[in-house]
């Protein structure tokens, strides 16, 4: 009998490419969407789809659960409306989640919870590891709770990880396919300075971090799923333009961005030159280590 599986956030960025590899692979899962079963089907594959975690509390008997739901946090501006929009759909979601498992008489064995590499805070050019203590800011803070909420499964016997993700490139989608177009125009630049870094990761190597924390035993806490070679925000721009063979010579001034976006700039003008020294240490391979190999594929 093939394993179960639960994935919230499943029909996303990275959720539709995880889950149509975990059925490849014998899963039998579930998603938990807003959308409906057949526009779960066609993102998810061949899933079981549901609209409410309540409606698990009869219905359990999940051998491992994936947790990705969470609204975009570079979609809007964050007012505090939005700010509080961002917390619910990540902590509030993952408190239901970890009160929907209380209730269950035999509990999954591992629950691999998102996160992101925000939980650090603005790093400048420190060296990040999963030890490096955290700046004190909005994204921290929206990451720590949310982490906390997941480890609480910690005392029922599950096996938590954590995965603080970066900055993720993929084809057809996030954040690359925002700046694809003023840079095929030949108006893309540096953002601010561009010495911020950019803790970037290829999706394909997010998918496979994920079924790696989900299917090894010893895995467990936090992992930053990153690419094991960061680059500054002017290194990423000068690749991305070199990859699509235009030049990056319209930088967008620090001022303007404060201006435009308010304390969301922060997401653009600073950053973490984060590591993933956890799955290094347990031999995971990344299949795109290097900005422009991944950048060839997603723009391919």
């Amino acid at each position: 009998m093939s394993q179960r599986i639960l994935v919230t956030g499943g029909t996303g960025f990275i959720g539709q490419v995880l889950c149509p590899k975990l059925v490849a692979k014998g899963y039998s899962l579930t998603v938990l969407s807003r959308q409906s079963e057949t526009d779960v089907r066609a993102a998810c594959g061949r899933v079981e789809a549901i609209s409410n975690l309540e409606l698990l509390r009869e219905h359990p008997g999940f051998d491992g659960i994936i947790n990705l739901a969470g609204e975009g946090i570079a979609d809007k501006r964050w007012s505090q409306q939005r700010k509080q929009v961002l917390r619910d759909s990540r902590i509030g979601l993952t408190c239901q989640l970890v009160s929907v498992v209380k209730s269950w008489d035999n509990k999954p064995g591992v629950l691999v919870s998102g996160s992101a590499v925000g939980y650090y805070g603005n790093q400048d050019s420190t060296l990040v590891n999963e030890e490096t203590p955290p700046n004190d800011e909005f994204t921290h803070r929206l990451c720590r709770d949310w982490e906390a909420e997941a480890v609480k499964l910690e005392a029922e016997g599950v096996r938590v990880c954590l995965s603080r993700t970066g900055v993720v490139a993929g084809p057809g989608g996030g954040f690359l396919q925002r700046m694809l177009l003023p840079f095929r125009l030949g108006l893309g630049g540096r953002l601010g300075s561009g010495d911020q870094y950019m803790p970037w990761v290829h999706r394909d190597d997010v998918v496979a971090a994920l079924i790696f924390m989900l299917e090894s035993g010893n895995a467990t806490g936090p992992y930053n799923v990153v690419s094991p070679n960061p680059v500054t925000n002017r290194e990423f721009t000068r690749c991305l333009a070199a990859t699509l063979k235009r030049p990056a010579i319209f930088p967008a001034p620090a001022p303007v961005l404060k201006l435009a976006l308010g304390e969301m700039s922060r997401l653009l003008l600073t950053g973490q030159q984060a590591t993933p020294q956890r799955l290094l240490q347990q031999d995971f391979r990344f299949t795109y280590p290097d900005l422009a190999e991944a950048l060839e594929n997603c723009i391919r």
